[in-house]
């Protein structure tokens, strides 16, 4: 596996990928017009250039074989979505293709944002998990992070919780 940066020229490709491994990851427990509201909004090509173009975020690949695999995003600064702190990092997404689930792209991913958390010299990495995906905070937990809040996560009308992890650094 390697990762490569994703850059506006992949708007397509990562609108594709993001809208496919989020619907394959929440679609069982969420409602249809809810779903299709977020992935529209959030993952049209206007709100994915927006975020690209944002010099406080960064996207990521994983690839294999030359297929990708899953991304990461992670924002610092002002790009993130709760604690806007200097000395942190948020992975704001991390996912894998249906096909890749349990096959080590979630460690792979991790451990990137991890090195780059320690290239930018954070603190701490930070990241919301929904409170329903028990598989995720596993995988978190055993990754090194730890539970610290909660915030809740519009998606649609539907009012979720996130909690909230992290992982220090220094």
């Amino acid at each position: 596996m390697k990762t490569r940066r994703v850059t506006p020229e992949d708007v397509d490709t990562l609108q594709r990928i993001g809208r496919s491994t989020f619907a394959d990851t929440f679609s069982f427990a969420n409602k249809e017009e809810n779903m299709r509201e977020y992935l529209e909004t959030q993952f049209s090509k206007d709100a994915l250039l927006n975020e690209l173009n944002n010099k406080n975020s960064e996207f990521y690949f994983a690839e294999s074989d030359d297929r990708i695999i899953g991304y990461i995003k992670i924002n610092v600064g002002d790009a993130q979505t709760n604690f806007k702190e200097q000395n942190a990092m948020e992975i704001e997404r991390i996912y894998s293709i249906k096909d890749y689930i349990g096959r080590g792209v979630g460690q792979f991913l991790c451990a990137k944002a991890i090195a780059l958390a320690k290239e930018k010299k954070v603190d701490f990495v930070w990241l919301g998990v929904w409170e329903e995906n028990p598989r995720a905070i596993r995988f978190y937990e055993k990754s090194g992070f730890e539970a610290f809040d909660t915030h809740f996560f519009m998606l649609g009308d539907d009012k979720q919780t996130d909690i909230l992890m992290k992982m220090e650094l220094k």
